[in-house]
């Protein structure tokens, strides 16, 4: 009941929120247009539900092939490949919002695990890997919000970016990520929601223990 409920709510709240934002959209792609790499949508392949590949829309924020380049798929503060107009939109998770039409054709929820790349995925231990996409992926979610400042957290990291992500960030969000699938529910997802809008607003916010009872302990 929960999974055909859920499903109906972000249908309806996913194609609503695009009519709403549509006079936002018109203005950013005609921006994206005209600075940057010219383009307005980028496609990436990330991990979905039960581990099946789909294709993630977001707004062209970095410049082509960024991906050979530098740190590879990690991002870092004011990383280089940014573009101007991108970095305004990652900075205010603008730049995830087509992800509503993934949530309309139904390989994504509002809520959920974050769908990652396959590298990224590949630095779960097995048993998340086995386990964490029993949820449908979301726009937002508790490793979300946990990790609004992971480009931050790898910057500042003593070790390599790759290192400190497959080492310290992956076994930490994995384990948030499997206490989302143990408590969800429509209470938690609208903690969630409300927790993101937090921590964007408010970067340093240190809510999230307060709010959401049990999670695995944080040592860095």
């Amino acid at each position: 009941m929960y999974k055909f409920t859920k499903r109906i709510l972000d249908f309806f709240i996913a194609l609503i929120a695009l009519i709403i934002l549509l006079p936002l959209f018109i203005p950013i792609c005609i921006a994206l247009l005209l600075t940057g790499e010219h383009e307005v949508f980028y496609f990436q392949k990330r991990v979905g539900t039960n581990v099946k590949p789909f294709y993630i829309w977001k707004f062209a924020t970095m410049l082509k092939n960024s991906e050979k380049m530098g740190t590879g798929s990690l991002t870092i503060r004011n990383d280089p490949r940014v573009t101007v107009v991108g970095r305004f939109l990652r900075q205010t998770k603008i730049n995830e919002l087509p992800q509503l039409v993934n949530v309309l054709v139904g390989n994504m929820s509002l809520v959920g695990p974050r769908p990652l790349l396959q590298s990224e995925f590949d630095a779960y231990s097995k048993e998340i890997q086995e386990k964490v996409y029993h949820s449908k992926p979301g726009i937002t979610g508790i490793g979300s919000a946990i990790f609004r400042d992971e480009e931050q957290l790898i910057s500042n990291a003593a070790m390599p970016p790759r290192a400190f992500y497959d080492s310290v960030i992956a076994p930490y969000k994995g384990a948030c990520e499997m206490w989302y699938n143990e408590h969800k529910s429509f209470w938690v997802d609208l903690k969630i929601v409300a927790l993101t809008a937090i921590v964007i607003a408010f970067p340093s916010s240190s809510c999230v223990n307060s709010w959401f009872k049990g999670l695995p302990e944080r040592d860095f």
